[in-house]
């Protein structure tokens, strides 16, 4: 099995990523700080506890395990966190990717699958977006991804590092299987917010705005199942490894979804209501996120197959019913626990 580091792998995305990784033939190595990722969800290969900011880490780390390539997705990830404190964003986000570059030219690892962000397109002027609609970032985090991508296009040409970035839109769900799913502190994403909500483990859920130029008022994202999104970054490795050209990809549905029809299907899947109240609009927030994914599908083989609101809806009701009935400590592994979502 030839290794595959994997920095951020203790994360949500990035362990559905080293599951399907492990799965494919690959030896996923995890490189995590653990500040966001936890070590339950490292299952499928060695655990390598270091920050992409340290270069002696992560000499240490790709000396030991010689990976052929890198998949990157350690970074900060709050919107409205990187508008009032755009420094740790591009510290963390854009230095600490710089940092990560450079260990693969010392050590000669020619093939990078970057973690970019559909947040790098600002506020589009055409939905659904294609890769070449302008990248204007409204937010440091689109911002502090944007600069990853610039520096991405450049190392190609001049080092011999290919590279696909793969600009995901909403993350979502949870393995199927029920082995992982979304633990973030704090907890941001809509979906498990409107989960907690309606299983009376979180308070009623914001919507945060109900004016945008939206059918409903609300804003529309478009979701993508996570173990869709693993899949994504295992075609993109392949088509590294054989060869591939660097080039930059969307990865979503086509299709978005308003807040108010998420909250809809919450409570038609979990058969309850989810308590709500509505509140301005956060600095930061496009009113409609929706990928134009075919060149993904034309050059990776790649499609969603998981992503229908209520598999989404149904496979992280799952795992935060599950998370909610447990006694265990949250860092504790509850797999093969399932429990009724409704």
């Amino acid at each position: 099995m030839s290794a595959v580091l994997v920095a951020g792998g203790a994360g949500y995305i990035g362990s559905h990523t080293c599951k399907a990784l492990h799965a494919a033939g690959h030896q996923p190595v995890v490189f995590d700080n653990l500040s966001a990722g936890h070590r339950w969800a490292v299952r499928w290969g060695p655990l390598e506890v270091g920050d992409i900011s340290d270069p002696v880490a992560l000499d240490r780390a790709i000396e030991q395990h010689r990976p052929t390539a890198i998949i990157h997705f350690a970074a900060d990830a709050l919107v409205g966190e990187s508008v009032v404190d755009p420094a740790k964003y591009y510290r963390n986000n854009t230095i600490g990717s710089f940092t990560l570059l450079e260990a693969a030219r010392r050590h000669n690892v020619k093939n990078l699958v970057f973690s970019s962000t559909c947040a790098s397109y600002g506020v589009p002027s055409v939905v659904p977006i294609p890769e070449d609609h302008p990248q204007r970032p409204i937010n440091a985090y689109g911002s502090s991804k944007l600069a990853v991508e610039h520096m991405l296009t450049h190392y190609a040409p001049a080092y011999g590092l290919s590279s696909v970035a793969l600009r995901y839109f909403n993350a979502a769900g949870a393995s199927q299987d029920g082995e992982l799913g979304e633990e973030h502190d704090p907890e941001t994403h809509l979906i498990p917010l409107a989960i907690g909500a309606a299983l009376g483990s979180r308070p009623p859920l914001k919507i945060f705005g109900t004016d945008y130029d939206t059918p409903d008022g609300t804003a529309v994202r478009d979701y993508i199942h996570v173990e869709d999104l693993a899949d994504a970054h295992v075609a993109a490795l392949n088509y590294l490894l054989a060869g591939g050209e660097t080039t930059q990809l969307n990865l979503g549905t086509g299709h978005g979804l308003s807040v108010r029809e998420i909250i809809a299907a919450v409570e038609k899947v979990l058969n309850r209501t989810v308590p709500h109240e509505e509140a301005p609009r956060r600095p930061g927030d496009p009113p409609a996120l929706v990928a134009n994914p075919e060149r993904a599908a034309q050059l990776l083989g790649w499609r969603t197959t998981r992503s229908d609101p209520e598999n989404i809806v149904r496979s992280a009701g799952l795992w935060h019913a599950a998370r909610l009935q447990s006694s265990v400590h949250p860092d504790v592994p509850i797999s093969g626990r399932r429990a009724a979502a409704g």
